[in-house]
């Protein structure tokens, strides 16, 4: 989001989405949008959260000349490119912590004690290493040392006990890259794991704050090229269906969970409920609305983390429809039946999603390490030649 935007109140399409239960969060961020004030601007219009991740880091060091002052520093100090990624996003990530602290955590659109969080993504390159990913989660929590924070961690086999055992470390966890709902349930018992353990461990689990990432429009990406190459008419009416089903899906899963025992007996200890997070919803096909994903998923008790391009679509346009996922999940399951019958499987989708998730984000990874061993050389050289 650029400085261009108009600062002002709470939008009326950001209004109603809180209205219905949805926190509107940002997925981007880069120092100017940190210092220019621009974040604070888009707060007062009512975006009540912020994600980042690997290629979000990439793309802002890649621009501007932001960091050139700290990897200067950096490179003065001797640091090595890993030092100096740690170094420039836990700044980034923390400085994003103190806007949304001095907001006011959870005020803006939701009043929501669980909004005002800021996510910082453990290395991706981890992601197959529980005890490597548990260490450095550990590690990040302590460097940027902000409530307000939570830990990024994929949802992968091996993420699935490291998300647990630093929720038992009293650490918040935004558990990413989630694609289907076999996955998913691991991941809400990974969760409830962790809170019993946190318990266990004596932290006051009130104050531990989680949200499931489900990503949603790669779904469509997808499947729908598969449908374009089947190329029938009825392939053709399934366009754009898959993704929403799979998700109003996933929320079905968590109403079953809020309704059992064993969450019951967390809730009455104070523990608060690992929301839904809509990821993924920018809309990689001009033939949709730039606001499909965040329409087609409004529901109660949900985060929906946006890009900036959408982001801009929903507070300007969005014309809300006001269904809910809980009034209208009837029926996803048929959609994703249907796909099935086509000769695209489910679990062979989910599969190839999560794997290219990771390596997505791994390539993403080293061309951030990349950028900053070249702006540590230009630094080196220049320190040289003075």
């Amino acid at each position: 989001m650029t400085s261009q935007t108009d600062p002002g109140p709470v939008s009326p399409p950001m209004a109603e989405l809180a209205r219905y239960g949805v926190s509107v969060w940002l997925d981007d961020l880069s120092r100017d949008l940190v210092r220019s004030g621009d974040l604070d601007r888009l707060i007062e219009r009512g975006v009540v959260g912020l994600t980042s991740n690997p290629t979000i880091f990439a793309n802002a060091l890649a621009k501007g000349n932001a960091y050139d002052d700290q990897l200067a520093e950096l490179a003065a100090a001797g640091a090595d490119v890993e030092t100096a990624v740690v170094d420039v996003t836990t700044t980034d990530v923390r400085e994003a912590c103190d806007v949304f602290n001095a907001a006011g955590t959870g005020t803006g659109a939701t009043a929501d004690p669980r909004d005002g969080r800021v996510s910082l993504e453990v290395d991706p390159r981890l992601a197959h290493d529980t005890e490597a990913t548990v260490a450095l989660a550990a590690e990040l929590w302590r460097r940027v040392d902000r409530p307000n924070l939570m830990i990024k961690i994929p949802a992968t086999l091996a993420g699935l006990p490291a998300i647990s055992r630093v929720l038992g470390e009293g650490i918040s966890v935004n558990v990413t890259l989630i694609f289907g709902l076999e996955r998913y349930r691991a991941v809400v018992n990974a969760w409830l794991e962790g809170l019993e353990l946190a318990a266990r461990n004596g932290h006051d689990i009130s104050r531990i704050y989680s949200v499931a990432s489900f990503f949603v429009s790669r779904v469509d990406t997808l499947v729908d090229a598969r449908l374009d190459a089947i190329g029938t008419g009825e392939a053709r009416a399934l366009r754009g269906l898959a993704a929403v089903a799979n998700a109003r899906l996933a929320y079905e899963v968590y109403e079953e969970t809020l309704a059992s025992v064993r969450w019951q007996d967390l809730a009455g200890a104070g523990a608060l409920p690992q929301r839904p997070l809509w990821a993924s919803t920018g809309v990689k096909d001009p033939a949709y609305p730039d606001t499909k994903y965040v329409v087609d998923l409004v529901a109660p008790d949900v985060v929906n983390t946006m890009p900036s391009s959408t982001l801009s679509a929903v507070i300007d346009h969005a014309d809300l429809a006001g269904d809910t996922v809980r009034d209208t999940y009837v029926g996803a399951k048929e959609v994703l039946d249907r796909v099935a019958e086509l000769g695209i499987g489910y679990n062979e989708v989910i599969e190839t999603l999560e794997r290219e998730g990771v390596a997505k984000f791994q390539a993403s990874w080293e061309e951030l390490l990349a950028t900053v061993e070249g702006e540590l050389e230009s630094a080196r050289a220049r320190v040289t030649q003075a």
